[in-house]
């Protein structure tokens, strides 16, 4: 019966070209080698070297052998440097779920900063809204998510990742862009633009208006805040968003300005805790936390 010592011992004799080669290559002595590579030709039925003037010549059936050793090898090899790689983390893939706004803001800025120190992995990032975003999260299929949302899903964690407030964003030519900061009571009589009905932050935004008795015009609705600054940087009205997504459209039509009225907005890094482990998460999470420090320094550097 052929066993994987045979195989180890044939493979030492090919490569080193000797029997008492072999035996150091594999810190064995020369009988065994000798005995192993005996009981192998027994069991495959053929020889596998002739031997001449002591010295051993592999027959041609060993020569077509040997290359399928030879592979089987190198899969074996390409396994070892895989792992290598994962153990440096120069290898692997990283799977994020998050918030659409998250996937042209943060996220970005995190990976760079990840991928200058970890080269060798690969990040692949699902965008999804809530419910689905948790739900999955609940699922364990990621191994990191981004929410807005400071429960935990079922089987999960939360920690906060960045905490700052909602910002005023203006087109290019608005009066108000005299000022350095808004009140709300300057938006009376403004054209607006707004979140969704349904969307949280828009409920929010309304019920402080509506303490405050100031009336705007709501000219349009829609659903997420890139559509909301494209509208806005169209001259249609101004809009009160996430900071993430005003940075991200500033300077190309469209200004931001704080509110007097603080509105925060929170991010949430989510970590199942039923998924197998990636050792991948942890270093990307301090990537994570680099990138929101540089977002709440730009924000600052505009308040000054």
């Amino acid at each position: 019966m052929l066993t994987h010592r045979h195989v180890e011992v044939f493979r030492a004799v090919m490569i080193a070209g000797s029997v008492t080669k072999a035996a150091d290559l594999l810190s064995t002595s020369q009988p065994t080698v000798s005995r192993e590579l005996a009981r192998m030709e027994q069991s495959i039925g053929f020889a596998l070297f002739e031997r001449l003037a002591g010295r051993l010549r592999p027959t041609m059936p060993a020569l077509a052998l040997f290359e399928e050793v030879r592979q089987s090898y190198a899969g074996l090899e390409r396994v070892a440097s895989a792992a290598a790689r994962l153990r440096a983390f120069r290898g692997g893939q990283l799977s994020v779920i998050a918030l659409p706004a998250f996937s042209h803001s943060i996220l970005p800025d995190a990976f760079l900063r990840f991928h200058g120190r970890h080269p060798g992995v690969s990040l692949s990032v699902e965008t999804q809204e809530s419910p689905l975003l948790e739900e999955w999260l609940t699922a364990q299929r990621y191994d990191l998510g981004l929410t807005e949302h400071d429960t935990a899903p079922a089987g999960t964690r939360v920690e906060l990742l960045l905490q700052v407030d909602e910002v005023c964003v203006l087109p290019d030519g608005h009066p108000l862009l005299a000022r350095r900061a808004i009140a709300l009571s300057d938006f009376e009589g403004q054209a607006f633009v707004s979140l969704s009905s349904s969307d949280p932050y828009r409920i929010q935004i309304d019920e402080a208006f509506g303490e405050a008795g100031v009336l705007r015009r709501s000219i349009v609705e829609t659903p997420t805040a890139v559509s909301v600054c494209t509208f806005v940087r169209q001259g249609l009205g101004l809009a009160i968003v996430n900071p993430l997504t005003a940075l991200d459209f500033a300077g190309r039509g469209l200004h931001i300005r704080p509110l007097t009225r603080s509105f925060p907005f929170r991010v949430n890094m989510v970590f199942p805790e039923h998924r197998p482990g990636n050792p991948l998460v942890d270093a990307f999470a301090v990537s994570l936390r680099e990138a929101g420090s540089a977002i709440e320094s730009r924000l600052a550097s505009r308040k000054g």
